[in-house]
Parts: C-alpha cells; structure tokens; sequence
C-alpha cells in the first residue's frame, strides 16, 4: 500500500470521525474513489443514500429503529402470509368462497397471493443468475435471517413457494398441437438443471436469497411499480458492499441496510422503470436523448456519424441509464463508478455526462466503423479504464 494510499484511507477516518459530518467535503473525498478498507466504502455509501444522518450521535437508536422495521417487514408479509397459506384449506371446512381459490375478487387473499407469487418467480429467476461470473451470489451468507430459518415458524417459506410453483406450472405442459403432456414428478422436481444454482440445505442461505427477499419486499411495499427487471442489478452491487464489510456489526445487518438504500436510491431513479413516463420530462426517453445532445454540444462530428448511420440512444442508452452502468463492466468497477455517482449530489444528472465520456473516448472507433462494427462496440462496451471514462465525464460536466 502506497503511502499517498495511506494519506487518503487517513482522510476518511478523520472525515468520517467528526460528530456532525461535513457533506460537502465528504462528497469531495468520495468522489475520487472510496477506499474499501475498514468497511469504509460500506460506511460512505450508507451516508451518500441517504441512509444514515449526519448527525452521529442518532446513529445508534436510528439503526436500531430501521432494523426493527424491516424485522416487522418481513413478520408481515413472508412469514404471516406463509402461515395463512400452510393453513388455509387445511379441512374442506376452512374454504369458505371468500377464500376460495378460484374466487376472482382482486381483494381476495387467494388472489393477492398468486399475484405475488407471479412477481416471486420473475424476481426468482432473475437474482439466480445475478453476476454469474463470481461465485459470491451462490456462496452460503455468514449471517442468515434466524427470523426466517427459525424452526418454531411453521409457515411457507419463498424458497418453498417458488418450488410449489414451479413445480405445478411445470408438471403439466402443453405443446404447440395442443396436446397435454404431464411430466413424471422425478423429472419436474429438477427445476434449475445447473448445480451451479442448487438451492442450499436447510438452516442456510445463499446470497442471493438475501437479495431476492430484499426485492419481493420492496415489490409488496410499492405495488405501483413492484418488481421490474433490471432492479436486481441495481440492488447487487449494494448488497455485495456491505454483505463484504470487514466488520461483522455491520456486515450482520447487511440485508436491512441495502433495503434501505436500494429504496431510497431507487426513489430517485424510479422513473427509469415506470413506463407509463417514459416520454415524460423525468422519463428514460428524455435521458437517453439528453446524452446525445450532450454529446451534440460537445463533439458534433461524432453526433453527426451517429446520426447519419440511424444510430440511435435507446439502442444503447436505455441499458446504460438504468441500470446505471451496471451491466457495462466488471462489478469492481461498477462500484468505482458508483463511488462517484453516489457522491454527486446531482447523481443522475452526473450519468449524462458520463455516458457522453464513454462515447467520446471511443470516438475514433466509432468514426471510423460502420453500423454492424459500432453497434458491437456500444453493446459490450470495449474501455475498462473506468478512472479515464470518470475524468473525461467531469470534464464534460464542467464545461471543460
């Protein structure tokens, strides 16, 4: 470690150790890279979010409050209706046509329930495959939910219910002449075929059951916008910061804490996911061409190449913005952006300009390539140098 390193770790600590902290200069510090030492970037993020006050001294009874909410979260809307399921129409007697499952009332419990459970397996089969290039996401957590595995709660669990589900809706197929084909249960139970996937034994929990309880919560407390995909590679990379904490207070809580920033990230970034304001002002559409005009005002000969081969920003702008990058490179330096996404106090002003960087700094590949050559390279993205894509992005946002 360079002692330049060491100063800056040092900064940190001293920033992060006053009583009321000092955004603006915290912002600054970030900004360039936050340290992963200590638990440091962990720390950072929590305050950047909006998570933790600025007010140290609350932090404790604020924790505590926070942690004992999403604890009532999860009593609410996994484990009770879990037990209400396991018990309903135990005897012929319990079904009452209020709570029939064929009842078509929307406010039915039946009907709430197998609402959810269509929402559960999207989340399901997407958090399964999240980041499939690193092992972390399938290894076993050191701190699973005691809420959850607690053995005294006779309830349906979600890896239960996702295997109920799965397994009915695969046990009797249809094919394309309209014949039925009702599978043998030996070979329907095979649900996942890769034993990369393999659901682990009881009394433990993988990663990435963490992050789809996280996902199926947050669906239940906003129905207007639920679960849509993509979210789950929104929630990863917080989620992985603070599940790697070096310090086990927090690393413990890791689960409510990402809840917490993935909701209120995700309160400025909704728009992104909600359709219906798409070609609003807030909407993704006016982003994606917020970048090109960007990049208009600040290199017109690319614009004008793009422009001429029907290059579109949706084309590559829709992944880029919402999924803030995430998909464009290695999780390590997706977390660098972040650093400084998150420090911005205009973050998702601050993603325009680093789009145009990504664009600028690729300029005489593009220049010089035609439709199919440049389509590639805006699609897997070829610069890995995240530190030289940040500078040219401040530079553009600064008029430089």
């Amino acid at each position: 470690m360079s002692s330049s390193y060491r100063n800056r770790i040092q900064e940190f600590k001293v920033s992060l150790s006053e009583q009321k902290l000092d955004m603006q200069a915290l912002r600054q510090l970030c900004f360039s890279g936050i340290p992963c030492e200590g638990g440091i970037r962990s720390l950072c993020w929590k305050i950047l979010l909006n998570y933790l006050p600025s007010d140290q001294a609350v932090w404790d009874s604020f924790l505590q409050k926070q942690r004992d909410l999403y604890a009532q979260f999860l009593r609410e809307m996994i484990i009770q209706p879990g037990i209400a399921k396991a018990n309903m129409g135990v005897s012929r007697e319990d079904v009452t046509l209020e709570d029939h499952p064929l009842n078509p009332n929307p406010d039915s419990r039946w009907n709430t329930y197998f609402k959810d459970n269509e929402v559960l397996l999207q989340i399901d089969k997407d958090v399964r495959r999240l980041y499939p290039d690193m092992a972390f996401f399938q290894r076993p957590t050191e701190f699973p939910c005691q809420l959850i595995l607690d053995p005294q709660n006779e309830y349906e669990t979600l890896r239960r219910r996702v295997e109920q589900t799965t397994l009915k809706s695969q046990t009797v197929g249809r094919n394309r002449s309209g014949v039925t084909n009702v599978s043998s249960p030996g070979k329907a139970l095979n649900l996942y075929p890769s034993n990369e996937y393999e659901v682990l034994p009881n009394g433990c929990e993988a990663h990435w059951e963490v992050v789809e309880r996280i996902l199926f919560i947050y669906a239940k407390l906003n129905p207007g916008i639920a679960y849509v995909q993509g979210m789950n590679e929104i929630v990863g990379p917080i989620y992985y910061t603070f599940a790697t904490d070096p310090n086990s207070e927090w690393k413990e809580h890791a689960e409510a804490d990402t809840f917490f920033c993935f909701t209120n990230l995700m309160s400025e970034n909704r728009d992104n996911f909600i359709k219906s304001l798409d070609d609003s002002q807030c909407g993704i559409t006016f982003k994606m061409e917020s970048v090109f005009s960007k990049l208009k005002e600040k290199d017109t000969e690319l614009y004008m190449r793009l422009q001429e081969q029907n290059i579109k920003p949706q084309y590559f702008t829709f992944r880029w913005l919402t999924l803030l990058l995430s998909q464009e490179f290695l999780l390590p330096d997706v977390i660098r952006i972040w650093d400084s996404l998150f420090s911005d106090q205009d973050r998702f002003e601050f993603i325009i300009p680093v789009c145009c960087a990504m664009l600028t700094l690729i300029r005489d590949q593009l220049l010089a390539g035609d439709f199919t050559t440049n389509m590639r390279l805006l699609q897997d993205y070829p610069i890995s140098d995240v530190h030289a894509i940040l500078i040219k992005a401040k530079e553009l946002q600064e008029g430089l």
